[in-house]
């Protein structure tokens, strides 16, 4: 039955959406705005998480460029007029048009009834049954990914930098980052000027115990890209000491090394993988019809064979028939896809005409650390300086809320003067007892933030 704590007391139609990603979050802000203008619905977003991440901005947070709030936005800031459950999703039943969801200290079940049901779980990161990578591999995918990351790389330069530490200074300050695609290729940018940049703090470890190494299984970085840009990006990683190593994949990681498809190990204790999403598993579940494991759907986004319901961002395959093939699932797409199923749910309620979703990429940019980085705006390349100045400025203008992007313009400001920040957050409480065996502070997150 569904329970009157999950949902607010308005009439109309039930659109439940699912996830709270940019593709979620675009929906309900768009049927926000539905709902000023007297939309007669009653719109819940559910997810796991009570802020929306602007997840380009990771690695900015990963490399301490950037405060760890200030690239998120509380849901209920966001919106005003739709309901927000921050819980979790344990079923859907599309025949019975009902959604179990669990939240709560307790995880208490509630079983949500809807009419219009907009599924926007995103994906999850496929490690490709790499030995060794699901138990041992960092991830960037989300926030708390990125705080991990960050005090990994303090946790390994504080032990370097002890005289105990000295056999093992070269493994510690090894970082390995699999995947040539944009989140790789930034985070180890940044990761890079990071560790580099803080090694005048920590005066036992010299600057030749650092290596930074990039795999990819491509000829050339940033495939997604033009050639040239991907050129571009190895040689000014190389230029700052970062072997990137290309036609090679990582075949297994073990607490001491990284194993590479040449033969090659190499001596890390710190692996991070970008090289692989997978649709989210609950997908799986459903009695719709799949393609490599997202849901296909028409080109107003209706999932098919089940009126009522919609789907799209990185767990739908959207047509694309003006380019052939499909929709990619990139964020700018996410956005749109939103905007675009929200009008075509308020135009199935009142009887109006449907829009299909059309769209093609504006461009696509990279940041490279130091002030460069490469980009595509319209088909034009830019690299250097004017793409990195691109980068931030159109990234700024697409962070929501004014706060927000006045935040982090004052941190890039304060940026340019003052060092980056090597203060490691605890999210645990400390050990009552001094000198007790407590976890160091790395582990504490990690085990907090899983």
């Amino acid at each position: 039955m569904q329970d009157s704590c999950a949902v607010g007391a308005r009439k109309g139609s039930r659109v439940m959406i699912l996830g709270g990603g940019f593709a979620g979050i675009a929906a309900a802000i768009r049927l926000e705005k539905a709902l000023a203008r007297g939309a007669d619905l009653q719109v819940t977003l559910v997810s796991q998480e009570n802020f929306f991440s602007f997840t380009p901005m990771l690695h900015e947070v990963a490399a301490s460029d950037l405060d760890m709030t200030h690239i998120v936005n509380p849901v209920r800031k966001l919106l005003k007029k739709v309901d927000f459950m921050n819980a979790g999703i344990q079923s859907v039943d599309l025949s019975r048009k009902e959604v179990t969801i669990a939240h709560g200290s307790d995880q208490h079940r509630h079983t949500l009834g809807y009419d219009h049901l907009v599924l926007a779980l995103g994906s999850i990161t496929n490690f490709f049954d790499t030995p060794g990578l699901a138990e041992g591999a960092l991830t960037m995918k989300t926030l708390g990914d990125a705080i991990i990351l960050r005090n990994r790389l303090i946790d390994q330069l504080e032990e370097a930098d002890t005289e105990c530490a000295a056999g093992a200074r070269r493994p510690l300050m090894t970082v390995v980052v699999a995947g040539g695609g944009f989140a790789g290729v930034e985070t180890l940018a940044g990761v890079n000027d990071f560790v580099r940049g803080s090694l005048r703090f920590y005066p036992h470890i010299p600057p030749d115990a650092v290596r930074m190494v990039l795999v990819h299984p491509g000829k050339v970085l940033l495939p997604e890209l033009d050639e040239r840009l991907g050129r571009y990006a190895a040689t000014k990683l190389q230029e700052r000491g970062v072997e990137v190593r290309l036609g090679v994949k990582v075949t297994g990681l073990t607490g001491e090394a990284v194993a590479l498809s040449d033969g090659t190990q190499i001596p890390s204790r710190t692996l991070v993988w970008t090289a692989g999403t997978s649709p989210n598993p609950m997908l799986a579940g459903l009695p719709c019809r799949r393609e490599r494991g997202r849901l296909c759907v028409d080109e107003y986004l209706r999932v098919t064979d089940w009126p009522g319901v919609w789907a799209l961002g990185d767990c739908a395959l959207i047509p694309d028939p003006k380019r052939g093939g499909f929709h990619p699932p990139t964020a700018q797409h996410a956005l749109r896809e939103g905007r675009t199923l929200a009008d075509n749910i308020v135009a199935s309620e009142g009887g109006g005409r449907l829009r299909p979703f059309r769209f093609a990429t504006l461009g696509q940019l990279a940041s490279l650390g130091r002030r460069t980085g490469v980009a595509n705006i319209m088909g034009v390349n830019f690299s250097g300086f004017i793409a990195w100045w691109l980068w931030r400025t159109i990234y700024l203008s697409k962070l929501p809320r004014l706060e927000k992007k006045v935040r982090v313009a004052l941190d890039w400001t304060l940026d340019l003067v003052f060092s980056k920040d090597l203060v490691q957050f605890r999210t645990s409480p400390s050990s009552a007892a001094s000198g007790s065996a407590a976890a160091r502070p790395t582990e504490r997150v990690e085990r907090a933030a899983s």
